[in-house]
């Protein structure tokens, strides 16, 4: 069975682990209302999609947008 012959340092855990940091997420601006979406999603606050009303706002919307 493979065993480390040394201790691993801080340093060297910390070097190896540098690339499992969360990235954050992606935000544009919707072209209907301005609020903050993701990128390639319905508009959560007026329901627009590519200048185009997908989805009505109101309650509807709610259950057609999952954040």
């Amino acid at each position: 069975m493979a065993v480390p012959k040394k201790k691993v340092s801080p340093s060297r855990a910390g070097m190896r682990r540098s690339h499992d940091a969360l990235s954050k997420e992606a935000h544009a601006e919707c072209s209907n209302c301005g609020e903050l979406k993701r990128p390639h999603h319905i508009c959560s606050h007026c329901g627009h999609y590519d200048r185009r009303e997908v989805v009505p706002a109101g309650d509807a919307l709610k259950a057609a947008v999952r954040n």
